[in-house]
C-alpha cells in the first residue's frame, strides 16, 4: 500500500519537533517498512514544506533545499511527482526559475504540456508561453 504523508509528519520528521510526534513518526515509517508498504509525499507538501522550513523553522532557503533533497535521497520516501527530479538541480538555492516555480512548471507540462506566465525567468524551461 502506498501512503500519502501530510506536511505537519514531514516536518516533524525533519526537525525533530515536537519530540514526541518525531518519535510517533519515525514509529510510523517503521511499521510502514516492516508491513511493505511505501510512503510518499506529494509536490504541494514538499513546496509547503520547503516555506515551512525557512518561515517557521528559519532554515535557509539553501539548507531547505539540501533537507528536502536528502529526504529523497535514501528511496525510503519517494515524491509522487516532480519533486525528487526538481530537487536534483545544480544550484536550486539560486536558480531562476526558483524551486517551487519549477515544481508548478513540471505539474503542467506533465499534466497539460504547457504553460503560460508573465515571469522572464520562464523563457528558460521549455513549452512556456510568455504572455
Amino acid at each position: 500500500m502506498t501512503i500519502g504523508l501530510d506536511t505537519s509528519v514531514v516536518l516533524r520528521l525533519l526537525v525533530g519537533q515536537p519530540a514526541d510526534q518525531w518519535q510517533k513518526a519515525i514509529t510510523y515509517l517503521d511499521t510502514l517498512a516492516r508491513r511493505g508498504d511505501r510512503p510518499v509525499v506529494s509536490d504541494l507538501v514538499v513546496a509547503e514544506t520547503y516555506f515551512a522550513l525557512q518561515h517557521h523553522y528559519n532554515v535557509p532557503k539553501k539548507e531547505a533545499l539540501a533537507t528536502l533533497r536528502r529526504m529523497f535521497g535514501d528511496g525510503e520516501i519517494t515524491s509522487t511527482g516532480a519533486a525528487g527530479e526538481v530537487l536534483a538541480a545544480p544550484n536550486l538555492s539560486t536558480a531562476k526559475p526558483r524551486f517551487v516555480d519549477r515544481l508548478i512548471h513540471h505539474g503542467y507540462i506533465d499534466g497539460a504540456g504547457a504553460m503560460a506566465t508573465f515571469e522572464q525567468s520562464a523563457k528558460k524551461l521549455p513549452n512556456v508561453r510568455l504572455l
